[in-house]
């Protein structure tokens, strides 16, 4: 049993905590039980279904079935989130119920939806991407997965009545109850008795599915600690809080109508790894994950539907201060009811310049932005103001749906009065590559640098795609037009000879200059990320000679894992390359113990 005094519960709350457990656990291993029962001999396809608790708000505008091929078909339980839209006429609006329904399979699974409200007109399933198939017989919609997806399934053209489904992986190597170094809850509805549950270092705070907290979690100065499970944080104070802390794992989690504040929030912390989050806001300044100040932060594979930004990074706010930089955000789906679903360097330290840098967006399906204020509009945003510079952010494989209302890029060197004290010193190097829209909502992009000491340098568009149109060299249009014409676009004089290329021109006329650090030192058995940066823009990475438990993901240069070897000191061969060469550097990279 935990010791209450470390964990911030009163011991009876643990006691309570661990006695749910107990009883509710032993339903899931009877549903996992039934699952293997009915995917046969080969065990190759499994399905866990996880229980809703009374007293957590459920939705019945749509019921959710599955299973395995040749199973019996099980009931799948549908949250109750709620999700806004602003009136651009009173600045307030209606909060309107949506819903979320999700299960852990492996293998293949048959899903079933069908709408209360009787015969489907109109379906579709978003990410437009994945291409899912799927047929429609009377009041249901069917098809099959056959690997996790995060999904929002629509009828009728209906943005908040819709059903958002999770089909997670099976979870591996979760913990037991009785295991010294878990706070652990198990399936059932618990609340601790100041709302807030604190995780201290060397700690796994463990949410069994069917487990819902009420209370905000937090990570305060502490080290090789973390979050994980399939279970829901449900109408807290913020949901998890990061700061001053290192070698922290949120995975798995899904945060569900906080009543106030961000889903996550990172401030001057390092080495951070938030993966397979789920979120859902509605309140006002109603973020996903805000990043302040902080170092190697990994977000992967999530999905965020928000009422303010789904990802924000700044530098200085609050009591957070620094630079911000090596942050990566993959694999992911954004839905920003209000605001941006990527907004960066609006907030920093007018009276000690920071700078925000290393900024990776690779494969994200941007679903919707709607925003009426011009100021706050951007699928994505480049805005730094607070004497903020932004270099070195790379986006690319991004695909961004038919919005309802903004703009798809907004890149400013801003000074806006409501929220800065001081302009923003500048943009230096933005890639944008292989980024399509489709659709017609779209306001006119902008690109403005501040002045001629405060401006847009180095921005390159490589393979931009909009509404099947490429826009860039060699190009049918009027000669004396420019590419933004065709964006269309706003580029003020400020913004310094941007270039819009075809995808097989190089990008550079010399190989690529590695620009990350020579050293690096990992935790065994805690997350590490490490991201490798270079010059002259380059197009792939790699990495040779990492330790068990590290990966080189070649696309973004991100080496990220957790390290499993024994301690000592490992001499990695990174590289980056673009169409004119290969560049290597040694990275000497130190396993030590936690």
């Amino acid at each position: 049993m935990n010791d209450a005094l470390s964990t911030g519960l009163s011991r009876r709350t643990v006691l309570q905590a661990a006695g749910a457990t107990v009883a509710a656990y032993s339903l899931i291993g009877a549903a996992t039980g039934a699952a293997r029962a009915a995917d046969g001999p080969a065990s190759t396809n499994k399905l866990v279904v996880y229980p809703i608790p009374s007293g957590v708000p459920t939705n019945s505008s749509y019921s959710v079935k599955a299973r395995t091929p040749g199973g019996e078909w099980r009931t799948v339980p549908v949250y109750r989130a709620r999700a806004k839209q602003i009136d651009a006429n009173t600045g307030s609006g209606p909060v309107f119920n949506s819903s979320v329904a999700t299960f852990d399979f492996k293998g293949t699974v048959e899903v079933a939806v069908t709408s209360s409200k009787g015969t489907i007109g109109t379906a579709r399933i978003r990410p437009l991407s994945y291409d899912i198939p799927f047929t429609v017989d009377g009041a249901t919609v069917t098809f099959t997965l056959t690997e996790p997806r995060n999904l929002s399934i629509e009828i009728d053209g209906d943005l908040f009545n819709n059903l958002q489904l999770h089909a997670n992986p099976i979870e591996s190597n979760a913990p037991g109850p009785d295991d010294p170094d878990v706070i652990y809850f198990g399936p059932g509805l618990h609340k601790t008795t100041d709302n807030v549950v604190k995780v201290p270092s060397g700690k796994t705070l463990y949410l069994a599915g069917g487990a819902v907290l009420t209370s905000r979690v937090e990570f305060h100065e502490v080290e090789n600690a973390r979050i994980i499970g399939r279970g829901v944080l449900y109408n807290t104070a913020n949901g998890i809080l990061v700061e001053y802390s290192k070698n922290i794992e949120i995975d798995g989690i899904m945060v569900l109508n906080p009543s106030s504040g961000y889903s996550v929030t990172v401030g001057q912390s390092k080495q951070v790894t938030v993966r397979n989050l789920h979120s859902y806001s509605h309140g006002q300044w109603g973020d996903g994950i805000d990043v302040f100040s902080s170092e190697d932060v990994l977000i992967d594979g999530v999905w965020m539907r928000n009422s303010d930004d789904c990802i924000a990074i700044y530098a200085h706010r609050w009591e957070y201060y620094g630079d911000c930089r090596n942050i990566t955000v993959r694999n992911s789906t954004l839905w920003a009811d209000v605001a941006h679903p990527i907004n960066v360097g609006t907030h920093g330290n007018t009276d000690k310049p920071e700078t925000i840098e290393n900024l990776v967006f690779s494969n994200i399906d941007v679903l919707d932005h709607r925003e009426p204020q011009m100021d706050y509009q951007g699928c994505i945003a480049l805005n730094p103001g607070d004497s903020n510079l932004l270099r070195n952010v790379r986006a690319q494989d991004i695909r961004v749906e038919d919005f309802r209302w903004g703009q798809l890029i907004n890149m400013r060197v801003m000074f806006n009065k409501s929220y800065n004290t001081s302009v923003g010193r500048g943009i230096d190097g933005v890639y944008i590559r292989n980024m399509t829209y489709t659709g017609t909502h779209a306001n006119p992009s902008v690109m403005v640098g501040y002045d001629a000491d405060h401006a847009i340098k180095n921005v390159t568009f490589q393979n931009l795609v909009i509404n099947g149109k490429f826009i860039g060299n060699g190009m049918k249009k009027p000669g004396w037009y420019k590419f933004t014409d065709m964006m269309p676009a706003y580029a003020n004089e400020h913004v310094i000879n941007p270039r819009f290329l075809n995808s097989t021109e190089a990008t550079s006329t010399d190989k690529p200059a590695i620009t990350s650090a020579d050293k690096a030192t990992a935790t065994k058995n805690q997350v590490f990320n490490y991201l490798i940066t270079a010059g002259e823009l380059p197009t792939s990475f790699n990495a040779d000679g990492l330790p068990k438990g590290l990966d080189i993901d070649t696309a973004t240069g991100l080496i990220s894992g957790t390290a499993e070897d024994n301690v000592g000191t490992f001499t990695v061969t990174v590289s980056a390359t673009n169409s004119v060469g290969t560049a290597t550097q040694t990275l000497t990279l130190s396993v030590q113990h936690a």
